[in-house]
């Protein structure tokens, strides 16, 4: 039998037993997959009851989720509200109560109320803030809340910037003023103990502690709205308004963190230093001869024209404007130096003291008595307004004008400098602060020189208004004081002339003319109202008695008989309310007040030679006044009130009574037709 039949009937055993083993396996493993297949089906059964388990897990999740955002947003914004009120709590307490007890030091600290400047527009915006949000009555959790407060913060949010920009700008300054009190211990010491007395519950020795408040709450809205915004469901109907809101208050912060920089450089190179010689030996050095030697030989080289100009129309309009407007102030500021100085020197004269040889007694007196009234009440009252009014506002706008002066003088200088650097692609450190301060100083006087200008201007012709008005008055002063003793004049040669015709003619023969009357024939007279004549003949040399000859105290003429009525000469004691006296009021309004204790002689009058007059338009404030025109003629029937008071008195005019201030009547001599006064 062939060797490889023999190996085959050898192995059978073999692959019997190895065919049993896979028949074993194979059943084994029929049994594990029914196994399996009977586990599959079961947990197929099992699965809906876990997924809904696991559903209800995850909204349980989400919801818990969602009630912890919404606490802390209601923390969140329940911190904004209430730490805005403390805050404006603290700086009620330091403007008020600190800020009294410390004006009440012995001797107060100087200059303390430049430590207050711009801290009233902080805390009005804040208490605004605050009254909107109590207004609304909504509870802090209520969804519309938060619009509201979006509404409230983006409606003031302009306000907002304008009170904190000018606060922080001058920050500087407020920490620089309490350095200085620092310096003098003893002060130091009590306005320590005056800020621990008036503030016991807060933790505070210093100004400084509730003065830094509002830096650091401006900076601190963004942080309090982004926090909110956080914790806010984007699903939230305000949600992309408190997301402007937010974006709005880091904006804010950006615009002052800006502004207060501009200012700083502005405060830096706006100042003006009066340097000796040696001062300014001292402060040369080898940079600083350098940079001047490098900015004298780019200007050498723009007028030689080798290097053209950096031109800005824009600003070159600006600033050829500002140089205009100060020298316009500066000449006129000069002009009325002199002219104070000048009056100055006239209110020194007294020519009222020299004989100046003037014919007549009274001539001599009245020209004295002007002259008394011009040198101790118009003038001297007219020098202190103008003054007041004028000479100080314009010394101030003078003032103000070197700041802008200076600015546009370092920005020539700091332009000499970028035109050096402004080809180069790579800046040092050095070169690119001398571009930004450039930059800086350009874009500063184009926002702000055009408001400076115009704010300039209109102080300007506001100061020569004054002026105007000024003159104006002085011109009325003088025209009244010289028409008051014109017609004083005018009485006294009235006098003289009813002496002279009485003596001449007789009494029974003097006549008063009832107005004026213009000659238009020969031998025709022209002659004022009140005038005094003597009757010679009472017809013309043709019998015509239509025209009387008259004696008018030197020329005889014919004057029309209708303008003719008899004189009847009586004595009668003054009238009872008081003459007009200049007296000085000092810088205030123009006014002419009654004396009743100053009253002239008994002398011999008619009734038609004195008049009381409205020296001003006085409007009724109540149906007991009575309302006049300048120059209407009234009747004193009261020099005084119900009271006794002479500060009022009781006239009548067109038929009505009323009470008028007395220091608006004037009396004057009725024998001119009508007062000077514009009466219409």
């Amino acid at each position: 039998m062939h060797k490889y039949t023999i190996a085959y009937f050898k192995d059978i055993p073999a692959m019997a037993n190895s065919l049993k083993a896979n028949v074993t396996l194979k059943a084994e493993k029929e049994i594990r997959e029914e196994k399996a297949g009977a586990k599959e089906m079961d947990d197929t059964l099992d699965e809906p009851a876990e997924e809904e388990e696991d559903e209800e897990e995850r909204k349980a999740r989400e919801a818990a989720a969602r009630e912890r955002a919404a606490q802390r947003q209601l923390m969140a914004i329940e911190e904004l509200v209430q730490t805005e009120r403390n805050y404006l709590k603290h700086l009620q307490l330091c403007t008020v109560t600190i800020h009294n007890n410390l004006q009440k030091l012995q001797p107060p600290p100087p200059n303390l109320e430049n430590m207050f400047q711009h801290i009233d527009e902080v805390m009005d915006v804040s208490s605004r803030l605050l009254s909107f949000l109590d207004q609304t009555r909504i509870h802090h959790s209520d969804p519309k809340y938060l619009e509201t407060l979006c509404d409230t913060f983006l409606s003031l949010s302009q306000d907002i910037e304008m009170a904190y920009k000018e606060y922080l700008a001058n920050y500087n300054n407020i920490t620089a003023l309490e350095n200085s009190y620092k310096q003098k211990e003893a002060l130091w010491v009590e306005m320590i103990r005056s800020v621990k007395s008036s503030a016991p519950d807060v933790n505070a020795s210093t100004l400084s502690f509730f003065l830094v408040m509002p830096v650091q709450r401006i900076a601190r809205y963004p942080l309090l709205l982004q926090t909110i915004q956080k914790h806010t469901d984007p699903g939230h109907p305000a949600y992309p308004k408190l997301e402007h809101t937010a974006h709005t208050a880091v904006q804010i912060n950006c615009r002052i963190n800006e502004y207060k920089r501009f200012r700083e450089v502005a405060d830096k190179y706006k100042k003006t230093e009066n340097l000796t010689i040696k001062d300014k030996i001292n402060r040369l050095s080898g940079h600083s001869i350098a940079k001047k030697t490098a900015r004298f030989s780019q200007y050498i080289k723009h007028e030689t024209g080798m290097v053209p100009k950096l031109k800005d129309e824009e600003f070159d309009a600006l600033a050829g404007f500002f140089f205009v407007l100060e020298r316009a102030v500066s000449e006129l500021h000069d002009n009325l130096e002199a002219y104070l100085h000048h009056l100055q020197r006239f209110l020194s004269c007294r020519p009222e003291e020299a004989d100046l040889d003037l014919e007549g007694e009274k001539t001599a007196l009245f020209s004295k008595e002007i002259t008394v009234a011009l040198r101790q009440w118009i003038y001297p009252s007219y020098d202190e307004r103008l003054k007041t009014l004028f000479f100080k506002p314009l010394s101030s706008l003078r003032e103000l004008m070197a700041g802008p002066r200076n600015l546009i003088r370092k920005r020539q200088d700091k332009l000499l400098d970028y035109e050096l650097i402004e080809e180069k692609s790579n800046l040092s450190f050095e070169e690119q602060a001398i571009a930004n301060t450039y930059k800086t100083i350009n874009t500063l006087l184009l926002t702000e020189l055009p408001q400076f200008n115009s704010k300039a201007l209109q102080l300007l012709w506001a100061t020569l208004e004054a002026f105007s008005c000024l003159q104006r008055d002085l011109a009325a002063d003088i025209e009244q004081l010289a028409t008051s003793f014109t017609h004083q004049a005018f009485n006294a040669m009235c006098e003289q002339r009813l002496k002279a015709l009485t003596a001449k003619h007789g009494s029974e023969k003097i006549y008063q003319l009832t107005g004026p009357v213009v000659g238009t024939r020969d031998l025709d007279l022209t002659l004022n109202k009140g005038e005094l004549v003597a009757v010679v003949s009472e017809m013309d040399t043709r019998g015509d008695r239509r025209r009387w000859l008259v004696d008018a105290g030197g020329p005889r003429g014919y004057v029309p008989a209708l303008k003719l009525t008899r004189y009847h000469q009586i004595t009668v004691d003054p009238p009872q309310s008081p003459h007009l006296k200049v007296t000085p009021t000092g810088p205030g309004p123009r006014r002419h007040s009654y004396t009743p204790g100053a009253q002239p002689l008994p002398t011999t009058m008619t009734t038609p030679c004195f008049q009381v007059y409205a020296g001003y338009d006085f409007t009724a404030r109540s149906t007991h006044e009575l309302s006049l025109r300048a120059g209407e003629p009234v009747q004193v029937v009261e020099p005084h009130d119900k009271r006794g008071n002479k500060e009022w008195s009781l006239v009548e005019a067109r038929g009505q009574r009323g009470y008028v201030p007395s220091n608006y009547l004037a009396i004057l001599p009725s024998v001119i037709a009508s007062p000077t006064f514009p009466y219409r």
